[in-house]
Parts: C-alpha cells; structure tokens; sequence
C-alpha cells in the first residue's frame, strides 16, 4: 500500500511538473486548428493578399515557423476565404504579388487544401496570372503528399532532392515550366545533382 502512495505522489507530482512547464511555455506550443471560411471584404482583397504576401515571406525568411504559426494559419484562411467569397483573382483584378500571394497561401496549406484549389491554380497559369513555375512546383508537393515521384525536381526533403520521375530529362521539362536547370537549383540547398 505504500509503494502505491509513493508511486501516485511520484505521478503527481509529474503531472504538477509537466502542467507547469507547459504553461510557461503555451507561446512555444501553437495548435492553430484547421483552417476555415472567415469574414473577408472583397472590396479590400487587394490590401488584404498584399499583407498576406509580405507576412509569408517574412515566415518564410526568419525561419522560425513554430513562431509564427498562428500568422501562417491566417494568412492561409485569408486566401481561401478570398477565392469562396469573391471568387478566384485574376491579374484584371489584382497585381503579380497579390496573385501570388494566393498561390502561396495555398503552397504552404494543408494537404487537402492544395488538392482542392489546384484546379484554380491550373486555370491561372493557363490564363497567364500564375507562372508555369508556380504550376510545377505545386504539383511537385502534392506527388510527394501522395509519396509518389515529383515531375519538376523542386521539392526537397530531409535535406535532400525528394524521389525524381525521369531525372535524366528532368531539365527538358523544367525547361518548358520556365525554371532553371535542376543544377542551378539544387545549389540553393548545397545538393549536387546526380541523375542516377
């Protein structure tokens, strides 16, 4: 019956310890929640995807997404919440940032979110709003959301050039997508290219 006490007061006093330093640190420990349909004024979404733009790529560039993971979260239910209530942008509309703004509030969302919206994705780079790049690389995240071979070599993962359909004509169809030589790219990451 003692060791029962002990081992309860030892279980406390855990739990009272773990409570407390979660606590200290609930600022470290961001649950953002799924991101949904908010309130947007259309008549303001060219002010709005400019703020979006520059708080992603502010993210993007203290790399620090733990930090700043409630603004990402926003920036995300901002986007979508734009193209259901005042429908997809178009360049008649909005400037090249705040288009791109869109594309990348959807880049850096959910699985799920990519995979509904890429037809809008597809349907602006057709219309000249988004560039072939920006096609590319979207679809090389959603192969590797479904482990399947990337197309364009642009996703990389754990430190290295994620699985490559066909790297040995990799170039060719970067090529036509506008992007640079897979080389040239992968230099950004200290990646050497090898094809085999």
């Amino acid at each position: 019956m003692k060791i029962k006490k002990i081992v309860f007061s030892i279980f406390a006093a855990l739990i009272v310890m773990i409570s407390i330093f979660l606590y200290m640190n609930k600022d470290k420990f961001v649950y953002v929640g799924s991101v949904d349909i908010i309130e947007v004024d259309c008549s303001k979404k060219r002010q709005i995807l400019s703020e979006v733009f520059e708080s992603d790529q502010k993210i993007r560039k203290s790399n620090e997404l733990m930090k700043y993971a409630k603004e990402d979260h926003r920036n995300q239910e901002l986007v979508i919440s734009i193209i259901e209530k005042c429908g997809m942008p178009t360049l008649q509309e909005v400037d090249q940032k705040q288009m791109d703004a869109i594309w990348l509030g959807l880049q850096h969302s959910t699985e799920e979110i990519r995979k509904k919206y890429f037809p809008q994705i597809e349907k602006a780079v057709k219309n000249g709003d988004l560039s072939k790049g920006q096609y590319a690389l979207m679809k090389d995240r959603m192969l590797m959301d479904e482990g399947k071979p990337q197309i364009y070599g642009s996703q990389i993962k754990n430190g290295k050039l994620y699985t490559l359909e066909n790297p040995e004509t990799v170039n060719e169809r970067r090529k036509e997508m506008g992007m640079e030589p897979i080389e040239d790219y992968l230099k950004n990451f200290n990646i050497q290219f090898n094809p085999n």
